[in-house]
């Protein structure tokens, strides 16, 4: 049984509305929750997002369901209470907002008091606290459709805040004001080591040992006794070979003898994969005779996959001497969408992630993001520009860097938006030196480098290395990032309208005589 916000209070509690928020304070906490409290307290707003939550429900689980049955949602009327949506809303933003991991949430959910107050408990007689599995397995309810929804109407919300009409008061609803934009991409990286070829062997080896050991546990195999016995076997030899360096020596024989040398310790590494590949199958096999459940299969046969791979591409390059090409390449048996990308920039010759576009409006709210998967910026300019169209039709004008540029893309991009800033790669023809410079484009080209800053505060909010696992995961970290970020932004907008307010209630100040 779950609930979006109990509307009861409780003795002792406190309403979200009679919150006092110190607006002096710089921290960060007090302009996320201005931010949640605003949502909260406009109702329009508050209708909006609660309806959205609603649609936050664990699936069902249980072995003796089906995939079909445990791809189902719970009924919201029926079982334990479950952890209001409104408390996993706000734990979430917390989480990115503050950049920081579960056990400071579970901290401050437990302890902080003005938290407390915002997740709807009182300041005495109550005494319900947060398990921290509990709110893992919550926040981890979110999807990156809903966290999208949820974040179209804060950023509306923000509009109506800044935004004003010709005569000086707040825009009407059902007027649109021109939005000028600016994209541009990032690279969110994933939480794995450098990948090598080998670490990678023995990564998939060690993770096969294990699997092979639980299922010969639940299962009463033989074979796996000295599982962890054999896992030290194996980083010794990857320790063994990892030391090993090619010979520089003038001396041919010397290069001949170590060279020698190398390629026998990398046979005797592949070896030992082999043989404990073969003793996992084996072991898989006794389990399915004995009619194992495929999910707890599933993760074992992927590693005795990774390992067949593996094993064949460092023959391949050890004593064949060929160059694996790069598609074939595996950067994370744990990410598997990790790539490898290399954007040039002085310092940073590789990071190991997936790109982000983003697309900034002119009061530094983020309309929207996608997460690109083998794609490049090129590749998504057209069509991250009609997705921000369909969620803001008042979208007119956007700035981009040369990365996004293709001819396609300035043909299409014009039909699309009344204000198109793509400079172009390479030479420019006498049309396209006119086009570059008028005053427009190169206000706008001036303008653009401040998507930087949201790139920057994002990175601060989060999304500078993603901690969540899966694509997925990935992608709902990114989300709620996002809407974190918006979040905090309003807070600051408010924070700042309201200090306003009380400068010029108070006057200015006076000097002593």
């Amino acid at each position: 049984m779950r609930i979006v916000k109990s509307q009861q209070l409780q003795i002792g509690q406190i309403d979200i509305a009679g919150i006092k928020l110190d607006l002096k304070s710089r921290d960060d906490i007090p302009h996320i929750l201005l931010g949640l409290q605003h949502i909260y307290l406009n109702e329009p707003l508050r209708e909006e997002v609660f309806e959205i939550l609603e649609k936050v429900k664990p699936t069902r689980s249980g072995k003796e369901l089906t995939e079909e049955q445990r791809d189902q949602a719970v009924d919201s009327n029926k079982g334990r209470p479950g952890m209001e949506q409104w408390t996993i809303l706000v734990l979430g933003v917390l989480r990115l907002g503050l950049n920081t991991d579960y056990d400071r949430i579970h901290e401050l959910a437990n302890q902080h008091q003005t938290i407390r107050q915002m997740l709807g408990h009182s300041d005495w007689c109550d005494e319900t606290t947060y398990h921290l599995q509990t709110i893992k397995d919550n926040l981890r309810l979110f999807t990156p459709d809903i966290l999208d929804q949820i974040n179209r109407a804060v950023v509306k919300a923000g509009h109506a805040l800044v935004k004003k009409s010709p005569n000086g008061g707040p825009i009407a609803t059902h007027e649109e004001e021109k939005l000028y934009t600016r994209c541009d991409s990032f690279v969110l990286e994933t939480n794995v080591h450098f990948p090598t070829d080998l670490n990678l062997l023995y990564d998939a080896v060690r993770k096969a040992i294990e699997e092979s050991h639980e299922l010969a546990e639940t299962y009463g195999l033989p074979g796996w006794r000295q599982y962890q016995y054999n896992i030290r076997v194996f980083k010794r030899q990857y320790r063994k070979v990892q030391k090993l360096r090619h010979s520089t020596a003038a001396d041919e024989k010397k290069r001949e003898a170590r060279e020698a040398e190398l390629q026998c310790e990398y046979l005797t590494y592949l070896h030992l994969a082999l043989d404990y590949l073969e003793s996992s199958e084996q072991t898989l096999q006794q389990a399915t005779e004995k009619k194992a459940l495929s999910v707890e299969t599933a993760q074992l046969i992927e590693y005795q996959n990774y390992i067949k791979i593996l094993q064949d591409q460092i023959f391949r390059r050890t004593l064949l001497k060929e160059k694996i090409p790069h598609d074939e390449k595996i950067f994370s048996i744990f990410e598997p969408h990790t790539e490898w990308i290399s954007k040039g920039k002085a310092g940073v010759p590789v990071e190991l992630g997936l790109r982000v576009g983003i697309i900034e409006d002119q009061y530094r709210f983020i309309l929207h993001h996608q997460v690109m998967q083998q794609q490049t910026d090129d590749k998504i300019a057209v069509s991250i520009v009609q997705e921000t169209r369909q969620r803001f039709p008042g979208l007119s004008g956007m700035s981009f860097d040369k990365g996004f540029h293709s001819v396609k893309n300035q043909k299409e991009l014009t039909s699309l938006l009344e204000q198109v800033t793509l400079p172009k790669k390479g030479r420019l023809n006498k049309t396209e030196k006119a086009r570059e410079s008028s005053p427009e484009f190169k206000r706008h080209r001036r303008q653009h480098s401040a998507v930087e800053s949201a790139i920057n505060a994002l990175e601060h909010n989060g999304l500078d290395i993603c901690p969540d696992h899966g694509i997925e995961g990935f992608k709902r970290y990114a989300s709620l990032a996002i809407v974190s970020r918006n979040i905090k932004r309003l807070g600051a907008i408010i924070r700042q309208q309201e200090l306003e307010k009380e400068e010029r209630r108070r006057g200015p100040y006076k000097k002593a005589a």
